[in-house]
């Protein structure tokens, strides 16, 4: 959303990924693919560019390629923090926070500033010495998140509410506190994670639905009576902005990502006790939850992103020593082309310059 908005506002935006690489399923996160070696290929793609703008937006093999080749060329460049990185890894491996942020603080101290989506992670990275953090909220597509009529049982008994969760299965979203609750309705997960099959076995109760497209998941939150957040460690949250959208009220932990969405709004509830969020959420007004949604559109994140963003080269227009369309080259083939070179450099002075070639005759005579 962010690269169509760029470009319908005149700019041309060049993505580099993992698509265009050899790749290998990240441990314990398959479905994300890390690119091998990717060093060269980065470095000659952003050659070739000549970008006017370098924005970072990870820390695996691609950003690190894209950090290292701009610090050898002096390009300025910014970054992005998406996820709470720390806290993932030690909810995997216990490793402990200070290690992580030791590598972030590294990784962001070189950019020109770091892009956070909420206040409180930018808090979180000021406190760890993290960069130089500003303020990148996030947006939602409210022409496809949008509320539809929801029909009107007569001469019945009124439906069970249907609590819903969408995103990721795996550990660190924390399924298991909203799945083992005692709630007066039915459980619906939408997503898929390495952590499906083990809560299939376990909550047999539950409705899984499997990953879905993105435009099959208003029908999901239209249907459902109250979206469940039940993580701990998101850095913003988009599924709540979709669920906001279609009126849905969110029931959450009080911490990072829920709060800074929700906040005092009234559009969710927020609650150490998961289930008295779940139930509060029940008699939330979905007109005043989709009024709070409507506050948070892509043209105005976008706009803050375009503001962020940092000159990379300090002269613009300027010939810079990365222009040189020779530094790409390796081992000896750069041996040649510089040999070559040289030889070329050093048969135009002789010619051209008659102090170069007295300074040459003298040197023969002192050798």
């Amino acid at each position: 959303m962010t690269r169509d908005h760029l470009r319908s506002m005149g700019h041309i935006v060049e993505m580099i990924t993992p698509e265009a690489f050899t790749t290998i399923p990240c441990p314990t996160y398959p479905e994300i693919r890390l690119a091998v070696l990717p060093g060269r290929k980065v470095g000659s793609v952003i050659q070739q560019l000549k970008p006017d703008f370098i924005h970072i937006a990870t820390e695996g093999p691609l950003g690190l390629a894209a950090r290292k080749f701009a610090k050898q060329n002096s390009f300025l460049f910014t970054t992005a923090y998406h996820t709470r990185f720390p806290e993932y890894v030690r909810s995997r491996v216990r490793l402990p926070l200070a290690v992580t942020y030791s590598f972030l603080r590294w990784f962001h101290g070189a950019s020109h500033q770091v892009m956070a989506p909420t206040q409180t992670v930018i808090d979180d990275l000021s406190k760890w010495r993290v960069g130089r953090p500003v303020l990148w909220p996030r947006g939602v597509d409210l022409d496809l998140f949008k509320p539809t009529e929801r029909p009107q049982i007569q001469g019945k008994a009124k439906k069970k509410p249907v609590f819903i969760y969408v995103g990721r299965v795996s550990v660190e979203k924390n399924l298991e506190a909203f799945l083992s609750l005692d709630l007066p309705g039915e459980k619906h997960v939408v997503g898929d994670g390495p952590a499906m099959l083990a809560l299939q076995a376990r909550f047999p109760e539950t409705v899984f639905h499997g990953s879905r497209q993105m435009a099959e998941l208003p029908k999901f939150y239209n249907d459902a009576d109250v979206f469940v957040f039940p993580s701990k460690t998101d850095t913003f949250g988009l599924v709540l902005l979709e669920a906001m959208g279609c009126g849905l009220p969110v029931a959450a932990y009080p911490v990072t990502g829920p709060i800074d969405v929700i906040g005092m709004s009234g559009a969710g509830a927020l609650n150490h006790d998961l289930r008295a969020a779940c139930l509060e959420a029940l008699n939330i007004d979905r007109k005043l939850v989709r009024a709070h949604a409507e506050q948070f559109s892509w043209q105005a994140a976008t706009l803050i992103f375009e503001n962020h963003l940092v000159q990379a080269r300090c002269r613009p227009g300027e010939y810079h020593f990365s222009d040189n369309p020779h530094k790409s080259n390796q081992g000896v083939k750069r041996v040649f082309a510089a040999a070559k070179n040289s030889l070329s450099g050093l048969s135009h002075a002789f010619r051209e310059e008659s102090a170069f070639r007295q300074e040459v005759f003298l040197a023969v005579c002192f050798v």
